[in-house]
C-alpha cells in the first residue's frame, strides 16, 4: 500500500476520511463545533432506517442523535423497543448503508480528538 494511503475507518483511506471531515466542519471554530458539523452532515446523508447486529439481535436503525457530550448516537428499535447506542460502537451491516462514508469519517475524528 503506497505511503499516506492507509485505510482507516470503514475502508476509505486516510485522505479520504480528513477531506470528508473538513468538508462537514468547514465553518467550525472548536470541537463543538465540530461534533455538530458531523452529526448535521450524518443525519443529512446516512440513508435510515437500516438494520443491523447487535449482540447478535437484528436492529433497526431508526434516527441519529447528538447526545448531551455532543456525541452521535444511533436510535435503534427492536420489537417497539427504542435504545441509544454510541456511533462509535455500531458495527455497520455490509454491505453498509448508503452515507456509511460519513460514519466513518466521524469515527477517524473522534479518534483524533
Amino acid at each position: 500500500m503506497p505511503a499516506g494511503k492507509k485505510h482507516g475507518a470503514g475502508g476509505l483511506d486516510r485522505a479520504r476520511l480528513e477531506a470528508l471531515i473538513e468538508e462537514a466542519t468547514v465553518d467550525c471554530y472548536n470541537e463543538t463545533e465540530q461534533a455538530v458539523g458531523l452529526f448535521a452532515t450524518i443525519q443529512d446523508h446516512l440513508h435510515l432506517p437500516f438494520t443491523t447486529q447487535i449482540l447478535g439481535m437484528e436492529v433497526a436503525v431508526v434516527a441519529v442523535e447528538q447526545g448531551d457530550d455532543d456525541s452521535v448516537v444511533a436510535v435503534c428499535e427492536r420489537g417497539g423497543e427504542r435504545q441509544r447506542v454510541p456511533l462509535l460502537d455500531l458495527p455497520l451491516p455490509s454491505p453498509p448503508p448508503e452515507g456509511a462514508e460519513w460514519v466513518a469519517a466521524y469515527r477517524h475524528w473522534a479518534r483524533h480528538h
